[in-house]
């Protein structure tokens, strides 16, 4: 038997989790790399969220446009690479 769940939307506005500090003694490119892919989901959840669920939608420019109206600096090539992947792969 199946069984619906109804949810009543939270009174409480929403709060990003609160960061912690990377650990320490890693090479510089394992920052790099983990920034970037930070940056890449962020991008990926985005443009899920305005719509864009195909990578060949996701081009570059439209990308980079999203990235300036969620104030994130612009990405790379790499990064715009990483997020159609990251659409790519999500679905």
């Amino acid at each position: 038997m199946a069984l619906a769940v109804i949810r009543t939307p939270s009174i409480e506005p929403w709060k990003p989790l609160q960061r912690k500090p990377l650990p320490a003694g890693r090479p510089r490119e394992w920052y790099v790399t983990h920034n970037r892919r930070l940056k890449a989901m962020r991008l990926a959840i985005a443009l899920l969220d305005a719509g864009v669920y195909v990578p060949s939608k996701a081009t570059n420019a439209t990308i980079r446009t999203t990235a300036d109206r969620i104030g994130i600096h612009p990405p790379s090539d790499s990064t715009c690479r990483m997020v159609r992947a990251l659409i790519r792969y999500g679905r």
